[in-house]
């Protein structure tokens, strides 16, 4: 009371106004941060959550001790060996059951085979458990291990063999047969061959099930899978590309570590139940879907193949949380006539989701956190759509560029080339432009590229692109930044382009194309169908004086020698072909017609797996395929 009468009036009313200023100042700025900054803090603690992993990387190799994702997987197995790792058909495998199991895979291979460390494996192996075990039971040998497409056959497939360096190949048994006319050239190359099966047919090629019921399950020394660097490769995940062949891109434990931490990023936990119906040997599944669910300690639900009929049953079954995406699986769900609400997924993640299907996925299965992201398996980048933004495949900010040096650039669509300034220079495009997604390689991203031939990861890098001396990654994606920082996909650009999921190179199906005999010359590029993700396969031939087109003959040739999603749907012929000033061939002007009869004068022709052959392309079957009454 004495203090209180001995304080002025006035001191108390400058002391009261000093507080209500600071209060409307706070107010005012927190008023100005929602409107000006409204991802502000939701920007700042997800990039500090990244950071914080990043911290964790770094500090374990200055400790001289690099944890890897096997090294991770058999903490798990060893603290909690009883919890369900993979479910399968309906089979749980525990934690210590997949340990175990690949321990006696590494026995097998080591006291049976020649492998040693440091050498090469490929793995052709479906969706199933063993194909986890046996890649984590050659990694705890310190093989690298490089995952083959189960859809490459031939000489596509041969090639994968010859650009990774691998001698020793081990094969799904319900795989082994598609390797029938190439086994004769694996053996003359002396690749050693090992089928999932307890007895096989063909001569020379060694059964590995038979011997794991005899092989001891004590694990193997840890000494063998023990990594010096971060930056030492782990696997080799093969991309279409340019080439026409599938190259193989080098996966180190730094990139493997840091797709593992996709589901923790984005708020999973060790009590979340992912689904994943992708295939392992892409990156998706197996560096995120399975690498992630180890960095969690959850459990991974292993769908051999998609099914849009069983999805919703299957997530109830196994009380999935999580599921694993790319855009044509959730068209593909969309397309159900049943909405689906009774479930327990709270969240997705995936790339390639159309704004359309996000919005009626929400309607018709509820409001799931879609959670998309950018970034190929060869590339230095990623961004992440944390905010759950519909359409935008990540979003950037200022702290995120500090951090991260990517730029996009005008490109010329007729050149097919990015733009250059009379100094030589890329030029950036404005906010909301599409422009030509580059990425600068420096000691923080780096490109570690492709096995083999050094040509293949120098046509990946473009070099003086702002100043002499800079590198920057090319991604091959048109992209466009909006003015929140949100980043949308546009398009690819140069010689591939997506359908179901996949990565086409126009290359190698031109080259496979014109092998048919009445071929004189194919240009191959994608076309975009209404209601279907990516593009479609399109070629346009010229056929060889005194020869008709075969609309048979050049069916059975794609069947036979493409995998369905490279095979081109349509077909146009023309009297000559189009070609750049540089004399490659143009494909702008192509892709831009399409491929409607009542405005291209060219024939056209549709492959038609009812009749079995290239039939020509009328009004009629063109309305069908527009209004989706046709399936491609």
């Amino acid at each position: 009371r004495w203090l209180y009468n001995t304080i002025p009036a006035w001191a108390m009313l400058l002391s009261l106004a000093w507080v209500t200023a600071l209060l409307a100042a706070l107010l005012a700025l927190r008023v100005g941060q929602k409107l000006y900054f409204p991802y502000f803090w939701k920007d700042a603690f997800f990039l500090a959550k990244v950071v914080r992993y990043g911290a964790r990387l770094e500090a374990s190799k200055r400790r001289g001790k690099v944890v890897t994702v096997v090294d991770t997987f058999v903490r798990r197995a060893a603290e909690a060996p009883g919890k369900t790792f993979i479910i399968h058909d309906g089979a749980r495998h525990t934690y210590g059951d997949v340990d175990a199991r690949s321990n006696r895979v590494a026995r097998v291979l080591a006291e049976r085979g020649t492998l040693r460390k440091g050498d090469t494996v490929a793995l052709l192996m479906s969706n199933e458990p063993d194909f986890v075990c046996v890649w984590f039971g050659l990694s705890k040998l310190g093989c690298s291990v490089a995952f083959l497409n189960t859809n490459v056959r031939s000489r596509s497939l041969l090639h994968c063999f010859s650009c990774c360096g691998a001698r020793t190949l081990v094969v799904g048994a319900d795989l082994l047969d598609t390797l029938q006319d190439i086994l004769p050239n694996l053996q003359e190359d002396n690749i050693s061959v090992w089928a999932m099966k307890e007895k096989t047919p063909y001569p020379g090629v060694h059964t590995l099930l038979d011997k794991m019921e005899q092989a001891s399950d004590k694990a193997v020394p840890a000494e063998l899978r023990a990594a010096t660097s971060l930056r030492a490769p782990t696997l080799y995940i093969f991309t279409s590309g340019t080439t026409g062949l599938p190259k193989a891109a080098v996966i180190t434990h730094l990139q493997a570590l840091k797709a593992a931490a996709g589901f923790w990023a984005y708020g999973g936990t060790k009590d979340d139940v992912i689904y994943t119906p992708l295939p392992l040997y892409h990156s998706a599944a197996s560096l995120i879907g399975i690498g992630g669910t180890i960095e969690l300690g959850a459990t991974c639900v292993l769908k051999k193949k998609f099914s849009a009929s069983q999805f919703w049953n299957d997530c109830r079954t196994y009380n999935v949380t999580i599921f694993q995406y790319i855009g044509e699986l959730c068209r593909y769900l969309c397309n159900q006539p049943k909405n689906e609400k009774e479930h327990k997924v709270h969240m997705a993640v995936g790339n390639g989701l159309r704004q359309d299907i996000w919005r009626e996925f929400h309607q018709r299965f509820g409001e799931i956190r879609m959670c998309e992201l950018y970034g190929s398996t060869e590339g230095n980048l990623c961004f992440m759509n944390h905010i759950g933004k519909i359409g935008a495949v990540g979003r950037s900010n200022m702290f995120y560029k500090l951090l991260f040096k990517y730029a996009l650039v005008k490109y010329d669509m007729v050149k097919d080339e990015p733009v250059r300034n009379k100094h030589g220079f890329c030029e950036r495009v404005t906010k909301g432009e599409s422009g030509l997604l580059l990425s600068k390689v420096s000691s923080q991203s780096p490109f570690f590229g492709y096995a083999g031939s050094k040509q293949l990861s120098e046509k990946k890098l473009l070099n003086d692109v702002f100043v002499k001396g800079d590198v920057y990654f090319n991604t091959g994606d048109l992209m466009a930044e909006d003015y929140e920082d949100f980043i949308s996909f546009k398009d690819r650009v140069g010689d591939t382009f997506r359908w179901k999921g996949e990565n086409v190179a126009t290359t190698e199906v031109t080259e496979i194309t014109g092998l048919v005999d009445f071929i004189q010359e194919a240009n191959v590029y994608g076309v975009e169908v209404p209601g279907n993700e990516g593009r479609a396969g399109m070629a346009a031939v010229i056929v060889r004086p005194d020869c008709k087109f075969d609309g048979k003959k050049l069916f059975d040739h794609v069947v036979s020698d493409l995998p369905t999603y490279a095979r081109p749907l349509f077909i146009r012929l023309q009297e000559s072909m189009e070609m750049t000033g540089t004399f490659k061939q143009q494909k702008f002007q192509l892709v831009a017609s399409g491929f409607n009869p009542t405005k291209i004068a060219d024939p056209l022709y549709f492959l038609d797996y009812t009749e079995k052959r290239y039939v020509p392309l009328t009004a009629s079957l063109y309305e069908n395929i527009m209004d989706g009454q046709r399936k491609l």
